[in-house]
């Protein structure tokens, strides 16, 4: 036990110290061009918009670039030409000038976000998009085009890798937790279903048109109220009203301190009952039953929420299923997994449907930190106790949303 809290402690520690200091550097992101990072009057009047399009070097840019960035690379040298160097070394997406990220730290980043998305079936959308906007240093980027084509395309970008990198987690996890039998199928699919509905909606109505200020703070805000609510709910009243699913966490953790070879417990999901208003079954022998219309709401909203957030939408997930349901933490992360996944096959194609660009060489690598991530979380998560799991959730949610608040709505840091 000693040693348990002792690993968890220092895990908390050192992500506190990571994302600390990913903040604090985060002001020195690259900028699209260095002259913009500290502006200052121009000894000539700057071209017009059409000689900077005339130009031979940007022209041949726009040659070379993908098809669904010429027209945003065009509409920003339109509207501001001091803020596009076309001499520049490309870097993110192909823009020149854009940030070259450090793949080795893109990799530990997606470890990261794929073992915490696969152990609460949460928050991994979320810190992948810490990762974008702060540790990689993409926010300040995409800020620096102004309120361009150019900042939407950064900030479009930026929410269809989060869904990728949620969505591969999401594949990984639902398999482990399928086998591992702590997974409810009944109330995955209603979730799931319900939120192709709410994903397509929201990403339809927000593509090519949310400015990354806009995004930061809206993704802040969401994180916040969900990190305060979560207070509340590991408070003592709420507590209370958890009674059912204490009772079930408490057997499974009693059963899998007898099998720590990662093969599934004695006692898993097992369905009893199901029809169009109720679905009955048990895990650890204790009973549980939902109205699987309930979900499928639930679904609807919190895909439409996530989808605008670009993210898979886990953070939401799980306190409605541990919540409404009165499923235990260990039932609710791969249940989540299995919703996100279906949503983030709607986001996803729905952005790219819309021309939304990413940056592949990125994602690649990013991906198969996410899956190392999520191999090993459904096997380390049986080794921390569920209120300790809310505990670290509620850290990681007061601090990356207040601080994104702050940032997005009132250009504030609170670091650095």
């Amino acid at each position: 036990m000693k040693n348990r809290w002792m690993l968890g402690g220092s895990m908390v520690l050192l992500l506190l110290l990571a994302v600390g200091q990913a903040f604090a550097a985060e002001g020195s992101a690259p900028a699209a061009d260095p002259a913009a990072a500290a502006p200052a009057p121009a000894p000539e009047a700057p071209k017009a918009p059409v000689k900077a399009i005339d130009d031979p070097a940007i022209a041949a840019q726009l040659q070379t670039a993908p098809a669904g960035l010429k027209g945003a690379i065009a509409e920003q040298i339109k509207a501001a030409p001091e803020t596009y160097n076309a001499s520049a070394e490309p870097g993110y997406l192909g823009i020149p000038g854009g940030p070259k990220i450090n793949m080795l730290l893109a990799f530990g980043w997606a470890l990261w976000v794929g073992w915490i998305f696969s152990t609460v079936g949460a928050f991994g959308g979320v810190m992948a998009g810490v990762g974008h906007m702060s540790v990689h240093g993409l926010g300040n980027y995409a800020k620096s085009f102004g309120k361009t084509p150019l900042n939407k395309a950064v900030t479009d970008s930026v929410r269809a890798s989060n869904q990728m990198l949620a969505g591969l987690s999401a594949v990984i996890s639902t398999f482990s937790y399928y086998r591992l039998k702590r997974l409810v199928l009944p109330l995955g699919f209603a979730l799931g279903l319900g939120s192709i509905v709410g994903a397509y909606l929201s990403t339809s109505l927000t593509a090519g048109k949310l400015n990354f200020s806009s995004y930061q703070g809206y993704f802040g805000l969401f994180v916040l109220l969900l990190g305060l609510y979560l207070i509340w709910e590991t408070s003592p009243a709420g507590q209370r009203s958890k009674a059912k699913a204490k009772e079930a966490s408490k057997a499974f953790e009693a059963a899998a301190k007898g099998k720590g070879d990662g093969t599934p417990a004695p006692t898993g999901v097992k369905l009893v009952s199901f029809s169009v208003t109720r679905c009955v079954f048990t895990f650890c022998g204790v009973e549980f039953s939902f109205n699987p219309l309930l979900p499928f709401i639930g679904g609807v909203v919190i895909a439409s929420i996530a989808a605008f957030l670009g993210v898979g939408g886990g953070f939401l997930l799980v306190p409605f299923i541990t919540s409404v349901t009165s499923l235990p933490m260990y039932l609710a992360a791969g249940t989540s997994a299995l919703a996100v996944l279906v949503s983030m096959i709607t986001g996803i194609t729905t952005l790219m449907l819309h021309g939304v660009m990413v940056d592949w060489n990125l994602v690649s690598i990013e991906l198969v930190g996410v899956a190392v991530g999520s191999i090993i979380g459904p096997f380390t998560s049986r080794f921390f106790s569920e209120i300790w799991l809310k505990r670290l959730f509620i850290v990681l949610a007061l601090y990356v949303g207040t601080d994104y608040v702050l940032r997005g709505f009132f250009q504030i840091r609170m670091f650095g």
